[in-house]
């Protein structure tokens, strides 16, 4: 459905949670290296739980070689202090959802290779910084979802981007 794209992940059980969100919304999960945890570790597996099994995650040497794996592909960067809101985009299947370090977001660099009108916030409360991770990919992957009116990807399909479904459509 979507690509949710981590740069350089920093807590264990933050990774477990989004690879359970991407098993459940038939999303790819890309990790971009280093990571700050061994993938393998207990506490990924923990918090992912039996959906390692269902979810499709890919391990990049580094952001270039991720985003040249999926050219042609609508890239959007969800950070902090983005002056377009996340729900104000219309998300479309294949679509991939960069999301920051824990503990730094995304550095400059990296923004400023996203054109202006793909870099997203997420709104929050005056005086707060930002969601947990795992909390704002979900937040963001549920919406551009939901905006595709929850369409899904069948079993015999899944990691294939194949056999793309979509639910009867609603009676007015």
């Amino acid at each position: 459905m979507f690509h949710v794209i981590l740069f350089e992940p920093e807590i264990p059980p933050n990774t477990g949670n989004i690879i359970r969100l991407c098993a459940n919304t038939g999303s790819t999960l890309h990790l971009i290296e280093p990571l700050g945890f061994e993938l393998d570790r207990r506490a990924v597996r923990r918090a992912g739980l039996d959906y390692a099994e269902l979810a499709v995650v890919r391990t990049h040497r580094s952001l270039a070689a991720c985003l040249a794996q999926l050219a042609g592909t609508r890239l959007f960067a969800v950070e902090t202090g983005a002056a377009r809101c996340f729900s104000a985009v219309q998300f479309v299947p294949g679509d991939a959802l960069l999301f920051g370090p824990e503990t730094r977001g995304l550095p400059p660099a990296v923004l400023q290779a996203v054109p202006a009108p793909q870099r997203l916030s997420i709104p929050v409360q005056a005086g707060n910084r930002s969601l947990n991770l795992a909390n704002a990919v979900a937040v963001v992957v549920y919406e551009a979802w939901r905006q595709n009116e929850f369409a899904f990807v069948t079993a015999a399909a899944a990691g294939t981007g194949a056999g793309i479904e979509l639910p009867p459509p609603r009676l007015p």
